[in-house]
């Protein structure tokens, strides 16, 4: 007995000696994972005790110690957004500006991918490719910037080129008018961010067997052929977790372009009808008025729905295709 002790013990000591030298070894490894989870913890976790303020009648005034002492509400907030006048209209603009980003916005990256592997010439799809991801670098700001010298009634170039080439008699109001505002939210997104998602795309390609094209060549099979039996199924498991992920951020669209920062940039008085999101409204009913509460109900209301929509659509796609995110 003493000695099957004594064993384990030795087995334990020497498989700790052997941890502590791979730590060693593999500090600067551990270190960048260990900022990545301070990261979360700091930005991602610590503000999640805010949610209370959801239920409770949050004063700004209360500092800090007002989240836990502040008088509980219950579901005050949550009827509140539900009962509003404008929440039909809000609710719709949210999901139709995603959903258009979604059919979009999602294909355009893979599209191009597929595109650019086909390309034979190395120095044009390098210029191609960097083209294309720069503008995901350029601030959301200076996009709706050039939207406006682009599009704007006064001076901008397509109203002028279209009116030349006699398409349209007067100018069009792209920037202002409601029934333009889901084309261009959806026509920049794809411009900002399709070369950049293309990226994942195509590691995903680069990932296939090239002797799979070279056998199906042999075969007589075109470039139609091999992209429609070979690219598409190699990417699919790819493509499946970037639809998940997107369907799950549909009411924020962080894959697909922020819809915060269109909605908000791009809208005014004229076009708020199809411009007012849930993301902008949260921000000028409950953060700019200081109702910090209202609009931590409702971000909890979207935060929710996000939750629930990726675990159905990981649950639809493990079920349809056999490939999910977890």
């Amino acid at each position: 007995m003493n000695l099957e002790v004594a064993v384990s013990k030795a087995d334990t000591t020497r498989h700790g000696a052997q941890y502590w030298k791979r730590f060693k070894k593999q500090w600067p490894l551990h270190l960048f994972v260990g900022m990545g989870m301070l990261f979360l913890l700091v930005f991602a976790y610590t503000p999640m005790f805010g949610i209370i303020m959801a239920f409770k009648d949050y004063k700004i005034v209360n500092g800090i110690q007002g989240i836990f002492t502040s008088q509980w509400v219950g579901l005050k907030h949550f009827k509140e957004f539900v009962t509003d006048y404008r929440f039909g209209e809000i609710v719709r603009n949210t999901l139709v500006l995603s959903l258009l980003k979604v059919l979009f916005t999602f294909p355009a990256p893979i599209v191009l991918a597929i595109l650019l592997n086909e390309v034979r010439k190395m120095a044009f799809k390098r210029f191609v490719q960097t083209v294309s991801y720069l503008p995901h670098f350029i601030s959301w700001v200076i996009v709706v910037g050039l939207s406006f010298s682009f599009f704007s009634t006064d001076v901008g170039i397509v109203n002028k080129l279209l009116m030349k080439i006699g398409l349209i008699n007067a100018p069009l109001a792209l920037t202002t008018s409601p029934d333009y505002f889901w084309g261009l939210a959806v026509g920049t997104a794809v411009w900002k961010e399709m070369g950049w998602w293309s990226i994942i795309f195509l590691a995903a390609i680069a990932g296939i067997n090239p002797a799979l094209y070279e056998a199906a060549q042999i075969d007589g099979a075109g470039r139609l052929a091999r992209i429609r039996h070979i690219t598409l199924p190699g990417i699919k498991g790819t493509v499946v977790v970037v639809l998940i992920l997107t369907i799950g951020s549909i009411l924020g669209g962080g894959l697909v372009g922020s819809n915060f920062e269109q909605a908000f940039l791009l809208g005014n008085k004229i076009n708020n009808s199809t411009a007012e999101i849930v993301q902008t409204y949260a921000f000028k009913v409950g953060l700019a008025d200081g109702r910090f509460a209202y609009a931590a109900a409702i971000d909890l209301v979207q935060s929710v729905i996000s939750v629930a929509l990726i675990f159905s659509s990981n649950y639809v796609a493990k079920r349809t295709s056999g490939s999910s995110l977890f």
